[in-house]
């Protein structure tokens, strides 16, 4: 019989308010800002209105079709059989795996569970918003989430809520500080902001997927859930030209169905177990000397020794100006106090984060010595390395007829100059080349 209705534990509630209505506020929305023209905005502009002004980017405007919409719950589409095919593989393992286990709450996908729900205190399903919990029972044969880093005294790098269209002074401040970090990116943000997406693979970062519409991911169908990372996964594929094996859930909202429909598309479960709580600035009296206070709780804990054997995965945002700003004022702080600051895989020794196993990153120890190239090779991945472990066919490729791929991707090829001058680089070929494959 399931136990009393759980009450929110204080750790967790103090994240359920990272999304909503700051996302709202920064994405006009949709593929209304499709219709504008293509902006000429350089990465060395820093004004936020001008990076900020809606644009049209031809590629991403091509895919639109073929993926949810945009801001909305993510669901299969219309027509897209490949998708479709791999998901009832999927469903049928995790029915297999896990018979019984259902979505959580009432049907709402905001963290409201609803007064009608009760789940056991027992916490059969891993469920972290109702225990924190992070390794599931052995007997699942689900991985642990990663929550700290292996290195000692390092912080693990990363933000969430990308691309935001506002980030240049952010991704120029690491640039000039020839800093690497892991990007959680939501799927939705890829598509509206498509060319600051490219940026972050340009820079060297490690793309990872934050889901499509950032909600409560266990108040989701199987279904919904797949959709929300498989639509975001391949929209990075298409838009970036890699493919992630990492994933955030938004609030940390995860539980082992959950965790089992994201591995089953490869890719790894990443939390954090300190968190800057950097969004709640500006609201319920928060001020930025309390989240300066937050910051210097996880420094102070560097200086007394409490990483000797291990590093701190920390939550920080690129959710908005104060967030990034904030990260830049702290930086220096930060590396006075850590050893080394370094993105979450690069602490794991992942030298391949994407499918693409032509992209090479440096392991930890070749980052601590200063290298920071991103290599690749032309020789094409094996199926078995792209393909998700559910299905033979990629996970990347999706139905299309071929007058509307053919001309998506001159599309991406007659765009490839225009974006170039827009991030102020050249776009490595594999980005473009990857991606016109994808959409063929």
């Amino acid at each position: 019989m399931l136990g009393a209705v759980f009450v929110l534990l204080p750790l967790v509630a103090a994240h359920t308010g990272c999304g909503g209505q700051h996302i709202g506020r920064r994405n006009t929305g949709g593929p209304a800002i499709r219709s504008l023209e293509h902006r000429q905005v350089a990465s060395s502009n820093e004004d936020p209105a001008a990076q900020c002004a809606p644009y049209n980017y031809q590629p991403a405007t091509d895919l639109n079709s073929q993926f949810p919409t945009i801001w909305g719950t993510a669901d299969l589409v219309s027509g897209d059989t490949e998708a479709a095919a791999l998901f009832a593989q999927i469903n049928a393992t995790v029915n297999e795996r896990l018979p019984g286990v259902v979505p959580n709450g009432d049907g709402s996908h905001s963290g409201s569970w609803g007064s009608s729900f009760s789940y056991p205190s027992s916490d059969p399903n891993c469920w972290w918003t109702s225990t924190t919990c992070t390794t599931p029972n052995s007997s699942t044969g689900i991985a642990a989430d990663l929550t700290t880093m292996p290195e000692p005294e390092t912080w693990g790098f990363g933000f969430d809520d990308g691309p935001n269209c506002s980030h240049n002074a952010l991704y120029n401040f690491l640039q000039e500080n020839d800093q690497k970090a892991t990007m959680f990116y939501i799927g939705s943000n890829v598509m509206d902001w498509p060319i600051e997406a490219m940026r972050g693979a340009t820079d060297g970062h490690h793309i990872c997927v934050h889901t499509w519409s950032h909600q409560y991911m266990t108040s989701f169908s199987n279904q919904q859930a797949f959709a929300e990372l498989y639509y975001t996964q391949r929209a990075i594929k298409d838009i970036v030209g890699v493919t992630p094996k990492c994933w955030r859930p938004p609030y940390g909202d995860v539980d082992n169905r959950i965790r089992l429909i994201a591995s089953l598309l490869n890719m790894t479960t990443i939390v954090w177990d300190h968190d800057t709580n950097d969004w709640e600035e500006g609201t319920n009296g928060v001020t930025v000397d309390t989240i300066n206070a937050n910051y210097q709780t996880i420094i102070d804990k560097a200086k007394n020794g409490t990483f000797s054997t291990y590093g701190p995965i920390v939550l920080n945002h690129e959710i908005d100006n104060f967030t990034m700003q904030e990260m830049m004022d702290q930086y220096a702080n930060i590396k006075a106090a850590f050893k080394y600051i370094v993105p979450i895989a690069t602490g794991y020794n992942i030298t391949h984060p994407y499918m693409e196993a032509n992209i090479t990153y440096p392991d930890f120890n070749e980052y601590i010595a200063g290298d920071r190239n991103v290599t690749t090779t032309s020789a094409s991945p094996s199926a078995s390395t792209v393909a998700p472990k559910a299905a033979a066919a990629s996970n990347t490729s999706h139905a299309s007829n071929s007058s509307s791929s053919s001309a998506a991707a001159a599309s991406v090829t007659a765009n490839k100059s225009a974006a170039s001058a827009v991030l102020g680089v050249s776009l490595p070929a594999i980005l473009f080349g990857a991606a016109v494959a994808c959409i063929l």
